[in-house]
């Protein structure tokens, strides 16, 4: 049901068909996006609180009781069910970068509370971010640049850090929650402490917390090991003030820090050229919300500073490189609210973002200290943005209509370059949500998007490969710069449906199910092109030029088109929840018929779960079945089929032990090797799982 509507009747037939079919989700695979027993609020799919299910979109919710039950020991290990995301790169942290839809790194915009992370590199990682210190996630899958501007063409991974209310009890003022856990995949241990509390007058809250972790090398399902050692320590503060009844005022730092020994470049099967790699991340927030007892005024602004960098050691030698991003920021945003009458209202958001990403490359064996392939450069975006949002109740249904259009303008620079790149983007969507009946949502939409070419792309430089041509002398192919880069520019239409019932077989039982299809029009794909070719000074002594193998360099090519299906569902009751989705995606380029984008197999996801409240506990089963995967135009990168059970107890008794929680889990209870695809590298073997906490109070 629309937040704030109700449709005037029931779907009685569908209803009756619904109960006959509630048994059948056993065998179905399993969705994060909602829990039966509470309402799931998205925010991130509107930037308005509205229910998960009646958004026109595909948005999934994985709250913080999902998240604990996963004993998750990296961000990949939250969205198990989440349909259409898919991370590759293997089972190193430092590996792991998100596809949504078929699209992958610039491709998708990941917020921490709000804040862009912008640093983004294929061998050292993208979430710098410790998951016992998130209190929700949220996926909003297709075309998000209408909200988000450039980089949203996938979608948008927005993860929200906890709250002092996500963890104190009614009634509680402070309190405290201590963790140990294990994994025997990697011999990592985890410690964890936080504290939180608000004042007696409910007007200040805050919480500190700190988490530890080290692991070691990883036992794969095909018996072998993979180099991971692991120190990560990881930090969170937040302070929240209710200055007055209409003003708020906010403030957070996030810290992580990750020593650890691996190759340089950290996905797939690579084990040579390893490095002691040294990750240092902060992200400073400053937010606050002003909202009088006007319905025009309800604002919302957050000013921001993320830094994160990455040192790389090479235990061979003496290099050292390094990598570092800076993003600063804000967001400003309003919102005015508008009654039409007893069945209509509607609310206008509009507001303006910017932010600067500032690059630095480091190599000490350079002769001017800058790293190829990694030029100093500045990008600057500005956005200005605008959407609507009406509900009308009547006498055919419950309508929610959402159109919003956002204007980006952004500039790129190298150091020491004359040449700067000017773009521009308009992103437009229109959404809406039909409820015929109290139970049934139908839902299409129609969006644009759009992702700026990278610094990295525009201004790639310096050495890209080498190829030894014998003793003393090798060929060195050279990135060179492209200015005149586009951006990719995407087209996509979406059509849903979602049926979400309660007390459907057994008073307290609520059932959800929603499905979309999707088909996109990209244009203008970035990709590298490589010149491969070796000059003639490599193999005619004294002929004039030097040695190399050609030239690389990033350019726009051709038209693609990606479709797919996504399926989520869930059953909840008193005594079981069960749970499932599907995805499929396809990538085609238009003109010539290949495969493009970072495609994954069709998956099943299926989860079932029986609750004992007899002795206090949980006990529970995951099953991912995925197809054969042979959307490639090469043969020798078709990858099998693959299934993994995973299966895990949830106690928390309560009476004297009140407090406790005891977590154990086996992920891949059958030790299968599924192999990632494009990752080269199969996936970590059986892993036993052990946690417990406890959390009291003051």
């Amino acid at each position: 049901m629309i937040k704030g509507s109700k449709s005037m009747y029931q779907s009685v037939k569908l209803k009756s068909a619904l109960c006959a079919g509630v048994s059948l989700l056993a065998t179905m695979p399993a969705a994060a996006e909602t829990v039966a027993d509470i309402t799931e609020i998205s925010v991130s799919a509107t930037k308005n609180e509205v229910e998960a299910f009646s958004v026109p979109a595909s948005v999934s919710v994985v709250t913080r009781e999902e998240m604990d039950d996963l004993l998750a020991a990296s961000v990949s290990d939250l969205f198990v069910s989440v349909p259409g995301l898919s991370f590759d790169g293997g089972p190193r942290r430092a590996g792991e970068t998100p596809t949504i839809r078929g699209v992958a790194g610039e491709g998708v915009v990941v917020l921490f509370d709000g804040v862009r992370q912008s640093f983004l590199s294929g061998h050292d990682g993208r979430f710098f971010i410790e998951p016992d210190l998130l209190g929700s996630a949220e996926v909003v899958r297709g075309g998000g640049s209408s909200l988000y501007g450039s980089g949203a063409v996938g979608g948008v991974i927005s993860l929200r850090t906890l709250d002092a209310a996500n963890l104190l009890a009614d009634g509680e003022r402070a309190g405290y929650r201590l963790k140990a856990g294990f994994q025997g995949t990697s011999d990592e241990w985890m410690t964890g402490a936080t504290v939180f509390g608000r004042s007696r007058d409910g007007r200040l809250d805050g919480l500190a917390s700190l988490t530890f972790r080290q692991s070691g090398d990883i036992a794969l399902g095909n018996g072998t090991t993979l180099s991971g050692d692991d120190e990560i320590g990881s930090g969170l503060a937040k302070l929240s003030f209710q200055a007055s009844d209409a003003l708020s005022l906010s403030a957070s730092w996030m810290g992580y820090r990750n020593d650890a020994v691996e190759p340089n470049n950290g996905q797939g099967n690579s084990e040579g050229d390893l490095m002691a790699k040294r990750v240092v991340s902060d992200t400073f927030r400053l937010g606050t919300r002003y909202n009088p007892e006007t319905q025009l005024v309800d604002l919302q602004a957050v000013a921001y500073i993320n830094k994160a960098r990455v040192d790389e050691d090479d235990l061979d030698t003496d290099r050292i490189i390094g990598r570092d991003v800076e993003t600063k920021g804000f967001t400003i945003d309003n919102r005015s609210r508008f009654d039409l009458g007893s069945k209509a209202n509607v609310t206008f958001t509009y507001g303006g973002e910017y932010y600067r990403d500032e690059q630095v490359g480091t190599d000490n064996q350079t002769t001017d200290g800058t790293r190829g392939g990694v030029p100093d450069a500045v990008a600057n975006t500005t956005g200005l943005f605008a959407q609507a949002e009406l509900l009308l109740d009547t006498s055919l249904g419950a309508f929610y209509i959402v159109p919003g259009v956002r204007y980006d303008s952004f500039r790129n620079r190298a150091a020491g370059e004359t040449v700067e790149t000017d773009e521009s983007a308009t992103s437009p969507k229109f959404a809406a949500t039909w409820e015929p009946t109290e139970n049934l949502m139908l839902f299409a939409s129609y969006g644009e998007a759009f992702r700026a070419p990278s610094f990295n792309e525009i201004f790639a430089d310096d050495v890209h490969f080498t190829i030894p041509l014998g003793p003393g002398l090798e060929a060195p192919n050279f990135f060179i710069p492209n200015p005149d880069l586009l951006p990719e520019r995407s087209k996509t239409w979406e059509f849903g449906a979602g049926v979400d019932f309660a007390d459907l077989v057994t008073g307290g039982d609520r059932l959800t199910m929603k499905g979309s299809y999707f088909t996109s029009d990209v244009r203008d794909l970035i990709d590298l092109e490589v010149n491969f070719e070796f000059s003639m000074a490599c193999f005619v002594p004294g002929f004039p030029g030097t040695c190399n193998a050609g030239t690389s360099r990033n350019i726009n090519t051709g038209r693609a088109t990606m479709d797919g299906f996504e399926l989520e569902a869930v059953y909840s009751s008193p005594r079981v929840r069960l749970a499932a989705s599907y995805s499929s995606v396809n990538g085609t380029d238009k003109d010539t018929g290949e495969y493009v984008g970072i495609l994954s197999p069709n998956r099943l996801f299926t989860s079932a779960e029986l609750k004992l409240p007899e002795i206090d506990a949980r006990i529970g089963t995951r099953v991912t079945i995925a197809g054969r995967f042979d959307k490639v135009d090469d043969v020798a990168e078709e990858r099998p089929g693959y299934e993994t059970v995973d299966a895990f107890l949830v106690w928390e008794p309560t009476g004297g032990l009140k407090g406790l929680r005891v977590d154990l889990g086996v992920d891949n209870l059958f030790d299968a090797a599924p192999e990632r695809v494009f990752a080269g590298v199969v996936d970590a073997g059986r892993n036993a799982k052990v946690r417990v906490g406890w959390t009291g109070s003051f």
